[in-house]
């Protein structure tokens, strides 16, 4: 484990311990991390939209700061951390009053570089009705995708998050990657 990691898993420790103190030397690295995230997320977003990375980031951390969670290391602020993203850009799209399916808009392909694009707020919506009938059927595929296309962990911090191997972790995003291009390919229809 690299020192920033340990680092962030040690203030997680420290401040769930009570140290106020460890908050304020968590806050920056984690914000830096988080801004990445909503950066990546927002990158290709339509011209004119007006979420912007820091609004996302700020609603994001100000969520994460109120929860009542034992953190127990990096790895699990981190998927918290994306299934707040996740209902952030979904309670977005849906505040928005998009077209469900997007009016004719070209659909994006899910893949670990690009998740959102210029038809995020339709996308978001479809992507986010997906994954829960993914969750209801294998709650584990759902958070695999989660973790790695909304959190932006690697396989292997996806792995520790959710206690299974690397490689389950690859052959289990594969399968929810098909299960989910046919759901969101029948929805278009």
């Amino acid at each position: 484990m690299s020192p920033d990691r340990q680092e962030v898993t040690q203030l997680l420790q420290q401040w769930r311990a009570g140290d106020d103190q460890a908050l304020d030397q968590l806050m920056p690295i984690v914000y830096q991390e988080l801004r990445r995230l909503a950066s990546r997320c927002l990158r290709a977003e339509r011209p004119g939209h007006t979420l912007r990375a820091t609004a996302l980031v700020h609603e994001a951390y100000l969520r994460l700061m109120d929860a009542d969670i034992g953190w127990q290391d990096r790895a699990h602020f981190y998927a918290v951390a994306a299934r707040v993203v996740r209902r952030i850009l979904v309670e977005y799209a849906r505040s928005h009053g998009r077209q469900k399916r997007g009016g004719g808009e070209i659909p994006i392909p899910l893949d670990e570089a690009v998740l959102v694009g210029p038809e995020a707020s339709s996308t978001v919506l479809d992507l986010d009705e997906a994954l829960q009938r993914l969750s209801a059927l294998d709650e584990r595929k759902s958070d695999i995708i989660q973790l790695l296309f909304f959190g932006g962990l690697t396989y292997d911090e996806t792995a520790a998050a959710l206690n299974i191997s690397p490689a389950t972790v690859h052959r289990e995003l594969k399968l929810a990657k098909a299960w989910l291009h046919r759901e969101l390919s029948q929805s278009e229809a």
